[in-house]
């Protein structure tokens, strides 16, 4: 004690190590011993083969189920078909084996099923028999069929929800009363609250078919309480059968317990679908929404009507496009290259269409300052002349744009399905409304380009350049633009005219919000997104587009300043 006492913190900090070494492989060997692995699925195999009581197999095959082994299949297909055998060694040990090739007329070398180790004899040789001169083990009709059931259930043991649920699901849906007992016994040792809720799905379903009339009723609550899509075809079948039934025959309970429940699913679906829909608008109204803020500015607060604004779209999405293509063939197209890649294109896709847009603004828009009808026919030539860039250097064909893997897949809240791209969307819309509030209300920057915008020659004669001022200002409203494109390349595919499909609407948000008004770009891309999305269904996207366009109309007719309008000196 003494002598650990004296030591060195550095011999401290060695034993503290060696302590937690030997404590972490003593706790990983405990563990895997505890696992039930293969050589336990084996030893029962073994145990239900050479078990004589039928009751006693299928308790044992019942058991082995429930390890969810693979194993089970094979072995089950073999002993079905006669090609399970028992050899008897000298000392009176019996020992299941297989034949490596059962259906040769030679001798086929025979594997052990406990170890799946080759078969020996007394002198240590390997023994191999002809299938046709050995006796299989045999099984009765009832052995078969709890063989076949064990098989069905091995993926209700899998390691993996997933594929728990499913199976149980999948198994529910049969309707087969056989499964019942094996349902319910999975229900009760299931511990995972969705895997827990498919089980009841299934077994509700099974007793639509096969159960009492308590049963039935039950049944239907259940599946009206797990909001069960699967269950509806199953409870129409139920209400459509009582309904043709004769009057003596037919079941009111029954039928009405039925028709409630029929009726809270398709409510609950009705209600869930339209989240869903709400939610796509959310995102929709994002992309717009950063659209919309570039107008916002080239248009709201410079006043240049800019016709390429769709095309700035399209430069971000290809320059995402093309570090798509550098970081696959820099990293390959998996690994955590090719992950990143996304994220290398944003700042990539904002800063290609920003430079376009500032040799724009210096080629052409400063000569056009104050004169909208050229300014509107110069961009639109501009525009022109980009969308056959486009078609000459990446071909008249959309390209593809995969999302990394962080951004694939979706999840669902109460069956409202959630994309994990269009959340980044949503939540990556969010920072940059409020990056661009900080830059024009909390930076000199942003000081600058408002008083540029009201005022320019009193801010010219406050020294403020305000030819680099504009440039920049379009430079950014363009860049936004882009980082709509690279945005909408996660969502669709990438084009020459995609960006054309966004220019008319985010003239309408510019306009409805309110020129030059932040709030009101907000609010006004976000309402426009969520309506045109709820509308669809029901209209269909060309008079939903319509409706929208009608309403918008009808709207500046009444308030032709916008929901939010600016106020200044300048523009009163």
């Amino acid at each position: 004690m003494s002598l650990l006492l004296s030591s060195s913190p550095a011999k401290w900090f060695k034993c503290l190590a060696v302590i937690l070494t030997l404590w972490s492989v003593v706790s990983y060997q405990a563990g895997k011993a505890q696992e039930p692995g293969e050589g336990e699925t084996r030893a029962l195999l073994v145990e239900a083969i050479l078990a004589e009581d039928d009751d006693q197999q299928i308790v044992l095959i019942q058991k082995l189920a429930d390890t969810g082994d693979s194993l089970l299949e094979t072995v089950f297909e073999q002993w079905k078909r006669g090609e399970v055998f028992v050899h008897t060694t000298e000392g009176g040990e019996k020992i299941p084996f297989t034949l490596e090739n059962p259906e040769s007329e030679a001798p086929s070398a025979a594997i052990k099923i406990i170890d799946a180790e080759p078969l020996t004899g007394a002198d240590g040789g390997a023994l191999s028999f002809v299938a046709k001169d050995l006796t299989a083990v045999d099984t009765s009709r009832s052995l078969r069929k709890e063989m076949k059931n064990a098989v069905d259930f091995l993926a209700l043991s899998a390691k993996d929800p997933k594929v728990r649920a499913q199976a149980a699901k999948k198994l529910g849906l049969t309707q087969n009363a056989s499964y019942i007992p094996v349902l319910e016994r999975r229900l009760s040792v299931e511990k995972n609250k969705g895997v827990k809720e498919n089980l009841r799905e299934g077994l509700a379903v099974t007793y639509l078919a096969v159960g009492t009339k308590d049963q039935v009723i039950e049944a239907t609550r259940t599946l009206a309480k797990v909001n069960s899509l699967a269950g509806l075809g199953f409870l129409k079948d139920v209400i459509r059968l009582q309904e043709e039934a004769p009057e003596d025959q037919r079941d009111e309970e029954i039928l009405a317990a039925a028709k409630k429940a029929e009726l809270s699913i398709e409510n609950h679906f009705k209600v869930s679908e339209f989240f869903s829909t709400a939610f796509r608008g959310l995102s929709s109204g994002s992309v717009l929404l950063v659209v919309a803020l570039g107008l916002a500015i080239t248009f709201g607060l410079m006043g240049v009507i800019n016709m390429a604004h769709g095309e700035m779209i399209a430069i971000g999405a290809y320059a995402t496009y093309q570090t798509q293509v550098l970081f696959v063939h820099w990293f390959g197209d998996s690994g955590l290259g090719f992950q990143l890649y996304f994220i290398a294109a944003i700042p990539i896709a904002f800063l290609s269409a920003a430079i376009v847009g500032a040799i724009l603004e210096r080629g052409i828009i400063q000569f056009l300052y104050k004169r909208p009808l050229e300014s509107l026919l110069a961009t639109w030539g501009v525009s022109l002349v980009l969308q056959q860039s486009f078609r000459l250097i990446f071909g008249a064909s959309n390209r593809q744009v995969n999302s990394p893997g962080w951004l694939m897949g979706n999840f669902d809240v109460n069956d409202v399905n959630m994309g994990f791209n269009r959340l980044f969307i949503i939540g990556f819309a969010i920072v940059i409304v409020f990056g661009t509030w900080v830059l024009m209300t909390k930076t000199p920057l942003g000081l600058c380009i408002r008083s540029v915008m009201q005022n320019p020659h009193m801010a010219a004669c406050m020294g403020i350049r305000t030819a680099k001022v504009r440039m920049m200002t379009f430079a950014f409203g363009s860049g936004l633009a882009g980082l709509a494109g690279a945005f909408l390349s996660q969502i669709g595919n990438v084009g020459a005219d995609m960006g054309q499909n966004y220019i008319v609407d985010s003239f309408m948000v510019v306009v409805a919000g309110g020129t030059g008004s932040l709030v009101g770009t907000v609010t006004s891309a976000f309402s426009i997104g969520v309506v045109d999305q709820v509308l669809q269904p029901f209209l269909g996207p060309v008079m939903g587009k319509i409706f929208v366009l009608f309403a918008i109309i009808l709207f500046l007719q009444w308030r032709p300043e916008g929901l939010f309008p600016t106020k200044s000196r300048s523009l009163d």
